[in-house]
């Protein structure tokens, strides 16, 4: 070989190439929205759970949205585990009409440990349901999030994510630009995977997963990303995550950079942790089986991976540039013509995407600061590898409080 470091460097690069391809594709097919009606009756029965430590400021309006909802009301009931709370959490629950369960373990800290205990807690009672719906303590939930997962399960869908949305998408802007990147991520990755007949992942509110499938392979994720565990547990088994693009929930985005940082380094440590225990699980069981969608779920899993290697690469093309020391073959692999498409389709995708859905006009002025937002996942993701096995739980503190009413003025413009 001409150069010493072609036998790492274009391995690299032949990854770069499909995944680069790979997320074209497939955003393209996040571009397309299929019109589903809601044809099926309420059917399904559902218990609402809600996790909550110390969420007294805004767990309130929640609960009252939640008894608000166009659905029969004897077919939900609000659950709420408050877990290792030292405020009053439990008594304003209490008060609104949740049933509300009480959780102190000192040693099991997490949202992952409160689920699987409170499932249990469920599933061994007298009165049954057809499924659970989990939400944040923060979150507000569309009026027809219920009839939107109703027909879902009516379709035979089993474990089903809903639209994650932002309630606080103007407050500042990493709540702006976090509230961009969600929207993206709904249709170039999510509402795609689903238009293609992919397996999606869950995003720890906003979902519905049949109680078969929880009585059946029990919850038992306790990593920091407790929803991307769940996820590639069932796709092992053969169970697909699926996506309800209309079953909209309203999630509190975080207001600092610091905040922002702190959580998403959460979320880098957990998919680290669940990429190296599932990978290899997926990779096995997928080649003997000859399952796509477990094949698929790799490259979920992948992505922080990529997030290194892709930066990694970047710094020594730096280097090449003025220090020749590999060979560059991304032109020999793919045309120089691709290239150029892929490259205007990283600005034009996203911006058709925002226009479909009618995002208030400051988002788009949030738009010009987003590649920051998004160039401040390196380090963090650096740091989430750094510390991908510990465990010690994060608190996200929320403070945004607001009734479902006063969501839909700040998104006044908003159409589905």
């Amino acid at each position: 070989m001409e150069h010493l470091l072609d036998i790492i460097m274009i391995p690299i690069q032949v990854v770069i190439v499909f995944f680069s391809l790979y997320y074209f594709v497939l955003a393209i097919f996040g571009l397309m929205k299929k019109k589903e009606k809601i044809t099926v009756p309420p059917k399904n029965s559902f218990a609402a759970v809600i996790c909550a430590h110390n969420e007294a400021c805004v767990i309130g309006p929640l609960i009252d949205n939640l008894k608000e909802l166009r659905y029969p009301k004897d077919l939900l009931d609000i659950y709420v585990v408050a877990d290792n709370c030292s405020d009053n959490t439990a008594a304003i629950c209490r008060e609104r009409g949740a049933i509300v369960y009480t959780r102190v373990n000192k040693e099991q800290v997490g949202k992952g440990y409160a689920m699987d205990w409170m499932f249990d807690q469920l599933l061994k009672q007298e009165k049954q349901y057809d499924a659970f719906v989990v939400f944040d303590a923060d979150n507000l939930v569309h009026p027809d999030f219920l009839r939107e997962m109703n027909n879902h399960l009516c379709k035979g869908e089993k474990v089903i994510q809903g639209y994650m949305d932002a309630k606080n998408p103007t407050d500042t802007w990493i709540s702006g630009t976090f509230s961009i990147a969600f929207w993206l991520i709904n249709h170039m990755w999510h509402l795609a995977k689903y238009n293609i007949g992919l397996s999606t992942a869950l995003g720890g509110t906003g979902m519905c997963i049949a109680t078969e499938i929880v009585r059946k392979y029990g919850w038992g994720c306790d990593c920091l990303t407790e929803d991307m565990e769940f996820s590639m547990k069932v796709l092992l088994e053969g169970v697909r995550t699926t996506w309800a693009h209309d079953a909209i929930i309203y999630d509190e985005k975080a207001l600092g950079f610091m905040q922002s940082c702190k959580q998403r380094k959460r979320w880098a440590q957990g998919q680290f942790d669940c990429g190296e225990r599932f990978i290899p699980k997926l990779f096995a069981r997928g080649i003997k089986t000859g399952n796509i969608r477990m094949l698929d779920g790799i490259i979920t899993l992948s992505q922080p991976f990529f997030m290194l290697l892709s930066t990694f690469y970047v710094f020594m093309t730096y280097i090449n540039a003025y220090i020749p020391c590999y060979t560059n073959i991304l032109y020999q692999i793919v045309p120089i013509q691709i290239w150029t498409i892929i490259g205007v389709g990283q600005y034009l995708i996203p911006i058709i995407v925002l226009l479909q859905i009618k995002v208030p006009k400051k988002a788009w002025l949030y738009l010009i600061v987003y590649p920051l937002f998004m160039y401040s996942w390196i380090p963090v993701t650096f740091l989430g590898f750094r510390d991908r096995h510990k465990k010690e739980w994060s608190h996200t503190k929320h403070i945004r409080s607001m009734a479902f009413e006063d969501a839909q003025v700040t998104r006044k413009n908003f159409k589905k």
